[in-house]
C-alpha cells in the first residue's frame, strides 16, 4: 500500500480581539478637601490627580467612608478626559485576632496582657474546683469505708484518722487556693474592664468594611488630569452656638459650629461649609385622600350654650419649640455660613466648635421681670446683628467681667435687626405677685362678669454705694378673647398706675423707675365678662 500525502487543511487566523483596556492600576489616594456640613449629613468632596495614558483606564481611588451614599456619587475631569463609569466597591476584611506586635501602643498589649492572665487564671480556678470535688468524693468514700469497716468488727482507726487529716488538709489548703485564684480572677476582670474603656476612648479599631471608587476614564491625550469627586454621606451634622462677652458697654458676639461627625474618617483642613438646607424632606407632594364633610342640625342644647376654655398659648414664633425639636431655626430660608480658615474635624462622634465670625457692637443693658413666671428680675442687654449674616436660633455661653456667668438662647436676629440677651438675674432686686378674683352679674341679661385684680411689689436693695435709679420693665398679661361671647376689659381707671404699653397679644408693660432702696406697688385690674349662655368660664 502506498500512503497518500495529506492535504493540509487551511488555517483561519482568530478574528482580531478589541484592545484591552489597561490593568487596574495601584490605588491612589483621594483625600477630603471641601465638606458643605447639612442639618443631618455631610456632601463630601475630594481631589487627586491621575496621570493617564491615550484610551480607556480603570481606576481605583480611596480609600473613602464606607457610608458614602451611592446614587450621590458624582465624578469630573478637570480637561478633555470622560469619565464613562463611576461607582463605589466596599470590601470586607475582619480583623484576625492575632497578638499585638512592636507597632501596637502600650495600651493596646496592656489589654492583651490582662486577656491572657485573666484566661490563666480562670484555669486555675477551674483545675482548683476540679481537685476539691476529687478530694470531697474521696472524703465520701473513705467514710462509707469506715462505717462498712466498723460494722464488720474489723476497726482501722489510725489509718483511718491519718487518711481523714490528710484529706482535711489538702481541701484546706486547696480551698484557700481557689479563694485566691477567685479574688485574682475578679481583680484582672476589673482592670481589664478599666483598659478596654481607656483604649475605647484612645484608639479606634481599624475598619473592618472599607470603600473604593472605581472609575472608568477615557482620554484622547495621555498626561496627569485632575479629578474631583462628591458624594453625600450620614452621621455628620452641626449646630450653631454663641460666646458673649459684656463688657464697658460693649458685645463681643462670637459665631461658632458646633460640628459632629463619625464617617469613619477624619476631616483634616478642609474647607468647611455649613448649610441649613434639608436634603432630606421629600421632594413629592403627599397623596391625596378623600375628606367626607358633613352637615348636622344643632341640638337645642347647643344653640343655648357656649362652650369655652382658657387655655395656655405660647406666641407665635419661628423659633424652636419649647419641646426642643431637633433641627436649625433659619428663619424659613436656607442659610450658608463658610469657616473662615481650615478646619479639621476627627471622626470621634463628639462636639467640636469650629469659630466662624465675631463681630463687636454697642450694647444697651435693662433690667426686666415677668411676675408670672418667676419673682427674680433679669438684667437683659440689647444690641444690633451686626455680624453681615443672620444669627440663626442657638445656645450662647455668657462672659462678663467675674468670668463665665451662665448660659442662655438666642432667636433667629435677620441682618442689622435688634436681639436681646438675658445674662441672669440681678440679686438686688424681688418682685411679688398677689391675686385677688371676684364674681358677679350686670345688665339685663344677665352676664356674668369676672374681676381679677393682680398686685405686683417691686423692691430694690441696694447698696451703699449706688445713688441712681434704675427703670425695670414689668410684663403682666390679661386674657384675649376669640369668641364674641366673652370680652374681656382693662379697666385703666382702676389700674396705679396706667400700664405704659398694652400689645395684642394681652401683655402688658411697665416701666417702672426704682431708687436705690425703693419700692413701688403696681395694680392690674381687668374684667372679663361672659353671655349667660356661655357655659365653662
Amino acid at each position: 500500500m502506498t500512503a497518500t500525502p495529506a492535504t493540509p487543511l487551511p488555517v483561519t487566523p482568530p478574528p482580531a480581539a478589541a484592545p484591552p483596556a489597561r490593568a487596574a492600576q495601584a490605588v491612589l489616594p483621594l483625600p477630603v478637601t471641601a465638606v458643605t456640613c447639612l442639618e443631618d449629613r455631610a456632601h463630601i468632596e475630594r481631589t487627586a490627580v491621575a496621570d493617564l495614558a491615550a484610551g480607556v483606564t480603570r481606576l481605583r481611588l480611596g480609600p473613602v467612608s464606607a457610608l458614602a451614599v451611592d446614587r450621590s456619587l458624582r465624578a469630573e475631569p478637570d480637561g478633555p478626559a470622560r469619565v464613562l463609569d463611576a461607582r463605589i466597591v466596599r470590601s470586607w476584611t475582619p480583623r484576625a485576632p492575632l497578638p499585638p506586635t512592636g507597632d501596637d501602643s502600650p495600651l493596646r498589649r496592656r489589654v492583651h496582657a490582662l486577656e491572657q492572665e485573666g484566661q490563666a487564671a480562670e484555669r486555675l480556678a477551674e483545675r482548683l474546683a476540679a481537685r476539691l470535688s476529687l478530694l470531697a468524693q474521696l472524703a465520701s468514700d473513705l467514710l462509707r469505708e469506715v462505717g462498712e469497716g466498723a460494722g464488720r468488727g474489723e476497726p482501722e482507726r489510725a489509718r483511718w484518722s491519718r487518711e481523714l487529716d490528710r484529706i482535711d488538709g489538702e481541701r484546706d489548703a486547696y480551698g484557700e487556693q481557689l479563694r485566691a485564684a477567685r479574688a485574682r480572677t475578679d481583680l484582672l476582670a476589673e482592670e481589664l474592664a478599666a483598659a478596654q474603656r481607656a483604649l475605647e476612648e484612645a484608639e479606634e479599631e481599624p475598619a473592618e468594611l472599607v470603600a473604593h471608587v472605581e472609575l472608568t476614564v477615557e482620554t484622547d491625550t495621555a498626561g496627569p488630569v485632575p479629578l474631583r469627586v462628591s458624594h453625600l454621606t450620614p452621621c455628620a451634622l452641626w449646630r450653631p452656638a454663641y460666646r458673649a462677652t459684656l463688657a464697658d458697654g460693649r458685645l463681643t458676639l462670637e459665631t461658632d459650629a458646633v460640628v459632629w461627625q463619625r464617617t469613619g474618617e477624619d476631616w483634616s483642613g478642609v474647607r468647611l461649609t455649613l448649610s441649613t438646607a434639608r436634603s432630606a424632606l421629600a421632594s413629592e407632594p403627599p397623596r391625596l385622600t378623600e375628606d367626607v364633610l358633613s352637615l348636622r342640625e344643632r341640638t337645642g342644647e347647643e344653640r343655648r350654650t357656649v362652650e369655652v376654655e382658657l387655655r395656655e398659648e405660647a406666641i407665635g414664633s419661628t423659633g424652636p419649640s419649647d419641646e426642643g425639636l431637633p433641627g436649625v431655626d433659619d428663619g424659613g430660608e436656607v442659610r450658608v455660613l463658610r469657616a473662615p480658615a481650615p478646619a479639621s474635624v476627627p471622626s470621634d462622634g463628639r462636639a467640636h466648635r469650629v469659630p466662624l465670625t465675631s463681630f463687636d457692637t454697642a450694647a444697651a443693658g435693662g433690667l426686666a421681670a415677668a411676675p408670672e413666671l418667676s419673682p427674680l428680675v433679669t438684667q437683659v442687654v440689647r444690641f444690633r446683628n451686626d455680624a453681615g449674616h443672620a444669627l440663626l436660633a442657638g445656645p450662647v455661653d455668657l462672659v462678663q467681667g467675674s468670668g463665665f456667668t451662665g448660659r442662655g438662647a438666642l432667636l433667629f436676629t435677620a441682618p442689622g435687626a435688634p436681639a436681646e440677651l438675658a445674662f441672669g438675674s440681678s440679686d438686688g432686686y424681688r418682685v411679688v405677685r398677689a391675686t385677688e378674683e371676684s364674681r358677679g352679674s350686670a345688665g339685663l341679661a344677665q352676664r356674668t362678669v369676672v374681676t381679677r385684680t393682680v398686685r405686683l411689689h417691686v423692691s430694690r436693695f441696694s447698696g451703699p454705694d449706688e445713688q441712681d435709679e434704675q427703670v425695670v420693665a414689668v410684663r403682666e398679661r390679661i386674657p384675649v378673647s376669640e369668641v364674641s361671647a366673652v370680652e374681656v376689659r382693662l379697666r385703666k381707671e382702676a389700674c396705679s398706675p396706667a400700664p405704659d404699653e398694652v400689645d395684642a397679644e394681652g401683655v402688658v408693660r411697665w416701666d417702672v423707675l426704682l431708687p436705690p432702696g425703693g419700692r413701688r406697688t403696681l395694680t392690674l385690674v381687668y374684667e372679663v365678662s361672659a353671655a349667660s349662655k356661655v357655659a365653662g368660664l
